[in-house]
This record gives structure tokens, sequence and C-alpha cells, in this order.
């Protein structure tokens, strides 16, 4: 089908299955973009970063079962990305990519057949396990929603709890905004983020919620750019993904056709 006819397709759907509500467009706080532009400078100091790619050692846990390997995370801009995962019993390969502005994902596993995710579990940022190139670095897109939630205690650290959303012109009863939101939680002293959280939701129901956290720790200094070189990643609070860094590469010019799953 069509991207475009998937986009009229799911946003009809979106409008029958929620509340009509016309309301004016929420603002952004000014306190959330500057916490947001603080992290980011934390983050990046003075580098300019268009792309990253951070080799890993992975541990991938499924309930009892725990595979040993190594992973390959890829990201471009806000919006493509690329984990590859070479594991005990076989390999996975995960992409995101937008195309016009609309969303789209793939999985396959072991070479095996190319599954597309729901569309509604791409509004979130693609580059999930690199926070310089999460929509915190998008104070400047008017589409981009910057909320100060306040301070608080995360992960035994003292933090300041940002949320930031997508607005869209089709969107009249807020649902695109539940499905792109995204919690990121700044250590108060440096800004860098120690967590970000956000929902995922079965194939054929995007009004339940299974939540999604990603744990970032151990930062280091790598071209003048901060590198959470620990990456977790829980599914309803139990570790699913844990990866220690073990090399960086910024700006090697990843092309497009890097993200798609073919």
């Amino acid at each position: 089908m069509h991207r475009f006819a998937v986009f009229l397709f799911f946003s009809c759907t979106l409008c029958a299955s929620a509340q009509s509500a016309s309301q004016a467009a929420p603002a952004s706080d000014l306190q959330a973009i500057t916490l947001a532009q603080q992290s980011i400078a934390a983050l990046t100091g003075s580098a300019s970063i268009n792309d990253v790619t951070l080799n890993a050692n992975v541990i991938s846990i499924l309930g009892s079962d725990n595979e040993t390997g190594t992973g390959t995370f890829r990201a471009k801009g806000v919006s493509e990305s690329r984990v590859e995962l070479s594991l005990s019993n076989g390999t996975r390969s995960d992409v995101r990519i937008a195309t016009d502005g609309i969303p789209a994902g793939a999985w396959s596993a072991s070479g095996g057949t190319v599954t597309a995710y729901a569309q509604h579990n791409c509004w979130t940022d693609a580059p999930w396990f690199f926070p310089a190139l999460s929509s915190l670095s998008q104070t400047g897109n008017q589409n981009f929603v910057f909320k100060y939630i306040g301070q608080e205690q995360h992960l035994t650290t003292l933090t300041q709890h940002i949320q930031v959303f997508q607005l869209f012109p089709q969107d009249t009863t807020g649902a695109f905004q539940t499905l792109s939101t995204m919690d990121f939680y700044l250590d108060s002293v440096s800004y860098l983020p120690i967590a970000i959280a956000f929902y995922v939701h079965p194939d054929d129901d995007m009004n339940t919620n299974v939540s999604i956290e990603i744990e970032l720790s151990n930062y280091q200094l790598e071209n003048g750019s901060q590198v959470p070189f620990r990456i977790q990643r829980t599914l309803n609070g139990g570790l699913t993904l844990d990866a220690s860094v073990t090399t960086v590469a910024f700006n090697i010019g990843l092309s497009d056709t890097l993200f798609l799953l073919q």
C-alpha cells in the first residue's frame, strides 16, 4: 500500500477511535526548551553530529532465555536507525525510517521474513539508544512540543523530567501526541539523560500501553561528545537488552538505504 494511503487510513482510524475535540494546539514551556538545549549542549559540546555508529557487547534477555553476542547500533538524524544483533542463537535486525515525514519500521530474524512494524509504534524517536540525536535536539522544530514535568528522583538520581511530543495538523484528537510522547530524565547537575521512557503497543491495539525505558550510564567523552557506554532497555520494568559500547564513530556518511530491510 502506498505510504500516503497508509497515512490516510491510519489518520481516519485515529479519528474514529478517539473522541473528537477541537482545541488550540499546545505550546512548549520555556523551562523545558531550556533544559533540552542544556542537555544537547552537554551531550555534544560544540560538535555537530549527523550520524553515529556504536558497536557493543550485548546480552539479550527474553524471559529465562539469555543470549550473548555483539550489536551494531546506527542512527542518522532523529528518524532513522538500524540495530543489528548477532547472538548465540541467531541474528536480528530492526530498522526505522521516515519518508515524507511518515515513519515506518521493520524487523527480521536470522535473515528470515521481513515484518513491518505497526505504524502506531513508529512515532517515537528512532535513535532511542543515542540521546544526542533524539527529539531533545528538536527545540527549533515547531512540530515538537516540550513540557516541563518537574524535578524528581529517578533511578536513584535527582533529575529534571521533561516530556516531548509531536504535533500533526491532521490530528484533532490528540492521538498522535500520545503515540509520539517521549519522557526524558536529565541529571540535575550534568543535564545528561539518565533515562528515556516511552510506550509501545500491540500491533492490533494502539490504545494499550506497554512501557519501555532506556537507561543510560557510564558516559564517556568521545571526540568532544558525551556517549553513554552502557545502554539498558527494559520492558514493563524487566531488562531485555544490556549493551556495553566498545567503539564509537561519528559522521561517516551513513546512506539512507542502510535503513531499509529488503
